[in-house]
């Protein structure tokens, strides 16, 4: 675990929510079943492996050795999650934490939004690291989308989880979001995330978006349309399954020069099986290219990494940033 260790000792004083540490890109060998991101102020560290006390204190006296250069006398936080294969599997974690305490609530940041977070519950802990570049693509996109038309975008953001694709489009100025999310508690932190931006303009829908169709089409039609669905979540979304369903809708919900950006986080799905999706599904929209993944999420195989990709609706006169 050499170079998670190396990754520690180098790394500057974090201030926005981001990851330090991708051993599961594999372009770490050894390291394969360690991450580390933090939510400042607290550091998560996972390992998708069993790991054995001498790692972890190993890990903690990294951080605490590196936490005093970087901020002198001030307490060091930090949590450990193992997601082994049986947890994964049953959708659980063991969470525990090893040093200082998380605040309540906690709430971090990312190029100047704000988000709520909980990393002592669960596997996912509010805002997904590896989207930032995603995020940072619809803030220029809408930005660029008022620029050229001289109104605000309309978007409508699938999957929506906590909003953080709505935040990040309304402080880039557009006119309205429409979210979408069959989980009611995952909707309301949306809403809170909304409330500490102070943003407004922004619908919430605790819908099954499948079953949906009619009320999501009538408030269209979208400038931009996202859908960040699981990859494999029974009940909900298999992609193998469901993403045509969601592909050959795109255009009755897409506005003349409407975007789509379609995101798949499936290692085992490459960004061929979204481009021959939309080919068959929703053969008008053009394929406009992929956003790349933030450096530090960097994988020896791309195809297994987070996949987002960008189409173009037919007609108007805006073109993608």
């Amino acid at each position: 675990m050499q170079a998670l260790l190396d990754a520690i000792a180098a790394m500057p004083l974090p201030t926005d929510a981001q990851r330090i540490f991708h051993g599961r890109g594999g372009l770490y060998p050894g390291c394969e079943a360690w991450t580390l991101d933090v939510f400042p102020p607290v550091f998560v560290l996972t390992s998708f492996a069993p790991a054995t006390e001498a790692q972890l204190d190993a890990v903690g006296a990294a951080l605490q050795a590196r936490w005093a250069q970087l901020a002198p006398g001030q307490a060091l936080n930090w949590v450990f999650q193992h997601r082994g294969e049986a947890l994964r599997l049953e959708g659980r974690s063991d969470t525990r934490l090893m040093a200082g305490s998380v605040p309540e609530p906690h709430v971090v940041t990312e190029d100047g939004a704000r988000y709520r977070v909980h990393v002592l519950k669960g596997q996912n802990h509010g805002l997904f690291l590896d989207m930032a570049e995603g995020r940072r693509w619809v803030a220029r996109h809408v930005a660029a989308h008022r620029v050229a038309t001289g109104r605000g975008a309309k978007v409508l953001n699938l999957f929506a989880y906590t909003c953080a694709f709505s935040v990040a489009a309304l402080r880039a100025g557009a006119a309205q979001v429409v979210n979408v999310d069959m989980g009611r508690g995952a909707i309301a932190s949306g809403q809170h995330n909304h409330q500490l931006n102070g943003l407004a303009d922004a619908r919430f829908l605790a819908h099954d978006i499948f079953s949906s169709w009619g009320k999501i089409t009538r408030g269209g039609p979208y400038d931009l349309v996202i859908a960040d669905p699981p990859s494999y979540q029974k009940g909900s979304f298999v992609a193998t399954k469901d993403y045509a369903r969601l592909a050959r809708r795109l255009p009755d919900l897409l506005a003349p020069g409407g975007h789509a950006l379609l995101c798949l986080n499936a290692p085992e799905l490459g960004s061929d099986f979204l481009q021959a999706l939309v080919r068959a599904e929703a053969p008008e929209l053009a394929f406009v290219g992929r956003v790349e993944n933030p450096q530090v999420f960097a994988d020896v195989d791309a195809e297994r990494a987070l996949k987002v990709l960008v189409f173009r609706a037919p007609g108007g006169a805006h073109e993608c940033s």
